[in-house]
């Protein structure tokens, strides 16, 4: 309640600090429980009363449980100008929380007023109530165990009361027993007590949600008197008459001193330190004894004992378990089977080096401890004892013995003894040999060793393996001995890891003898090849290498290889490469640069992966000089020859060769008709009469004097649209068949210079004569026209003003002769262009 009351005024005081000065009375808080169960839901109110009215009628009330807003809020005016706010929280899940009533006031909140939530469990049922009378303290302890946690504040109380005829009865109370906090035991004192009489005792639990009692507990307090546990202790050896047997202990205790006069029973355990084996329990003992030897547990073995004790006949309880004492059986001689197996080396013709292997086994469970092994030899005819060859703790032994010995003996030994001799032969090798001997790897950390028994039936087998070359003859070897002669093949787990190889040595033994030795090398794993062939030059020239190398000698165990791969490289870091057979030696490099640096490695490659060797570098040789020179005079004439080729053909071609010389034609000093071409049907050009109305365009041809130059204006002679000729024009008349070489007319005296131009009238196909012009003129035959061409030169005709084409008709005083179009030979093999613009005539 103290505690409430505290957590009232903190809260107080943060409403005062938190609220301003019109604000510390405005509201309280109303929850309908302020203690619920975890989970249930929860219902609150804030009431906003009269004095606060100035804060408007829209005041909004928030709620806030903890740091969280939550939503929900139901608010109202009362009739007395009150403001209200109800919340119900669905399910309040914290052991303990703060409601706070808040109010908008700016742009924060203020808390109006707060209220402590708390949520838990009713109280559960203590149960597991006991009680036990301490002689030491005189008082009667109980405890209980109190159950799950309420998160409430939850008072325990130990009642009891006095009680006859088995507790149904009661009589005086006895006060009640309040334990300290978060304990779950309490004592009831002497002077609270009868030590013969019933007591009733239960526990009752309560917190703010419930109580919970107990189940009653009738007892007499002198019947649960609990004494403390004995002390252990181990006998002298010194006082020990009769020696300890092997797997037995003595122990020795002392009661509890209170307890001396108190007639007990006690009970004893023992459990074996190493390992998991569960307590053993021995007894009962009787307490007067205060000894007790322990029989029957493995010999050698360290054991841990414990000791509790209780009133006996009279009823009483168990005390604790005493604390632990250590002992160890005594041991017992070696009860094992000695498997061994041996090596001989012939020093010289007295003595034999003989080194001997052993393996212990167990023939029983507890066959006893072994400290170290003897192997002696006893000469025949000798009765005194010799000194041992060895006396050792290791596996093996090497030692030196006449050449007529034939047998040792091997014992193991401890503090209590020595085991059965074992007698060794050392057979000689009379036996029929192992058939086929052969191996399978099953993992990387095992082999399967396999073979086919002889016959007769050998009685057992030794199995030895160990690294196999490089690694030297009989390091680290690992034997095993198979006693059944019946089997064809054993797995070896021992010392067996991948990529390395194993000899496997496996020997029958005989009754009195034994068979040879076979020999085999195997990998659990196996691995590339060690390492690769190394390369070596042997021939080199300008363009080519010659490499070789020798191949390794196979591997005892290893895969043999499946294929070679040689790999070069160039300045400019271009890799080429090539595979070759396992059974190549050698291979020529082709297509090399004369002069340049190369390096090659060769990589051997196996079914189990693949090794490089070291790298070899080389360069081709340089090209003489005479070679150049020859070289850069065949590339010369290939050049040239290329060069004359492609003159040839461009000459040869018929469109290249007017465009390189064009051919043009003297009619003055030339036969025409040798340059009439043969025309088609189809190249025959339609063109009209002169005299028809409707002719269609005309080509013309004009060929000027060279030698006259008198420049005279061209002007039109006639007002109807003709186009007057040049004065200077001379005509000329071929008559014959158009398609026939014409004979052109010889030219006039003193006119060997002049360029003729001629002007062409008609069409080859008309039934009229054709008609010519030739004109005298004193323009050059290739000189350049004129940017506009003049009336005589492309038009003969021209529109009349009635919108009718008129034929020019040339006069007669002009010397213009007219004649077939088509008799003039050049006019067969021109081509009539722009036909379209003299659609008039």
């Amino acid at each position: 309640m103290a505690g409430l009351g505290t957590r009232n005024l903190i809260r107080a005081a943060l409403v005062i600090l938190l609220l301003p000065g019109s604000l510390e009375e405005c509201g309280r808080i109303k929850v309908s429980a302020p203690i619920v169960r975890l989970g249930d839901p929860i219902t609150a109110s804030c009431i906003i009363n009269q004095s606060c009215s100035h804060l408007g009628p829209e005041a909004q009330i928030l709620w806030k449980l903890g740091a969280e807003l939550q939503p929900g809020g139901r608010q109202q005016r009362l009739a007395d100008g009150t403001q209200e706010s109800t919340i119900t929280l669905p399910h309040l899940n914290h052991s303990q929380a703060l409601l706070s009533c808040c109010l908008r006031w700016g742009n924060s909140l203020q808390i109006l007023d707060q209220a402590e939530l708390q949520a838990g469990y009713p109280p559960a049922t203590p149960h597991n109530l006991s009680c036990a009378m301490n002689l030491t303290t005189s008082s009667l302890i109980c405890q209980w165990e109190p159950g799950p946690d309420t998160h409430l504040p939850t008072n325990f109380t130990l009642k009891s009361f006095k009680s006859r005829r088995g507790c149904q009865t009661q009589e005086d109370p006895i006060t009640n027993c309040v334990p300290e906090n978060g304990q779950s035991r309490c004592s009831i004192p002497r002077k609270h007590l009868q030590l013969y009489q019933n007591m009733s005792i239960w526990v009752q639990v309560e917190n703010a949600l419930g109580t919970s009692v107990s189940p009653q507990l009738c007892l007499v307090p002198m019947d649960v008197v609990k004494l403390e546990p004995p002390t252990l202790w181990a006998l002298d050896p010194k006082t020990e008459v009769v020696p300890l047997q092997p797997g037995c202990l003595r122990l020795r205790w002392e009661p509890w001193k209170p307890g001396l006069y108190i007639e007990q029973k006690c009970e004893l355990r023992h459990q074996p330190q190493l390992g998991e084996t569960s307590w053993a329990l021995v007894g009962p003992l009787p307490s007067r004894t205060l000894q007790h030897e322990l029989c029957g547990l493995l010999p050698s073995t360290a054991y841990a004992l414990q000791m509790r004790c209780t009133r006996w006949p009279l009823p009483g309880l168990w005390s604790n378990w005493s604390p632990s004492l250590e002992l160890t059986t005594a041991q017992r001689a070696p009860i094992v089977r000695l498997d061994t197996w041996w090596r001989q080396r012939q020093l010289d013709p007295r003595t034999v080096d003989v080194q001997l292997f052993w393996k212990p086994t167990p023939l029983e469970e507890d066959s006893g401890q072994i400290q170290g092994y003897l192997v002696s030899w006893r000469p025949s005819g000798q009765a005194e004892a010799v000194p041992p060859l060895c006396n050792t703790t290791e596996l093996n032994c090497t030692f030196h013995l006449p050449s007529e010995a034939q047998e040792v003996v091997l014992k193991a030994y401890n503090t209590a003894g020595t085991s059965r001799p074992t007698p060794v032969v050392f057979l000689e090798s009379r036996g029929p040999p192992l058939g086929r001997l052969h191996t399978m790897a099953r993992d990387p950390h095992s082999l399967w060793v396999g073979w086919e028994p002889p016959n007769p039936q050998p009685r057992g087998y030794v199995i030895e393996w160990g690294l196999g070359p490089p690694s030297p003859s009989g390091s680290h070897q690992t034997w095993r001995m198979e006693h059944n002669g019946s089997i064809a093949g054993t797995l070896l787990q021992e010392n067996i890891r991948p990529f390395q190889l194993y000899a496997i040595t496996v020997t029958p033994l005989y009754q009195d003898t034994k068979g040879p030795s076979q020999l085999i090398y195997a990998y659990s794993q196996e691995t590339a090849p060690s390492r690769a062939p190394e390369l070596h030059l042997k021939h080199i020239g300008k363009t080519w290498a010659k490499l070789e190398w020798v191949p390794e000698a196979p591997e005892l165990g290893k895969s043999p290889l499946t294929h070679y791969t040689i790999f070069w490289t160039n300045a400019q870091d271009q890799s080429f490469s090539t595979v070759l057979n396992a059974s190549s030696h050698d291979f020529v490099l082709h297509g090399l640069e004369p002069a340049s640096l190369y390096h090659v490695h060769l990589m051997a490659a196996s079914r189990a992966g693949a090794t490089n060797s070291t790298s070899l570098t080389l360069m081709t040789l340089a090209l003489e000089e005479s070679e150049l020179h020859t070289l850069l005079g065949l590339f010369g004439l290939l050049l040239l020859f290329i060069c004359l080729c492609g003159a040839v053909r461009l000459c040869c071609r018929p469109s290249r060769k007017n465009a390189l010389w064009p051919s043009v034609p003297d009619p003055a000093h030339s036969s025409l008709g040798s340059w009439v071409p043969t025309i088609m049907a189809e190249e025959t050009f339609q063109l009209p009469s002169l005299c028809d109305a409707s002719m269609p365009p005309i080509t013309k041809i004009t060929v000027l004097e060279e030698e006259e130059k008198k420049p005279g204006p061209w002007e039109s002679s006639d007002s109807s649209g003709t186009c007057g000729l040049p004065t200077l024009v001379q005509a000329y008349v071929l008559q014959g068949d158009p398609k026939a070489a014409s004979t052109p007319p010889e030219p006039q005296s003193g006119t060997s210079n002049q360029v003729l131009y001629g002007q062409v009238l008609g069409s080859p196909t008309s039934p009229g004569p054709g008609h010519y012009l030739r004109c005298d003129s004193t323009q050059p035959l290739l000189g350049g026209l004129t940017p506009s061409p003049k009336c005589y030169e492309n038009l003969w005709f021209q529109t009349s003003p009635l919108g009718t084409s008129e034929p020019l008709v040339p006069n007669q005083e002009d010397d213009c002769v007219f004649g077939p179009l088509l008799d003039f030979p050049l006019l067969q093999g021109l081509r009539i262009n722009g036909v379209e613009g003299l659609g008039g005539f």
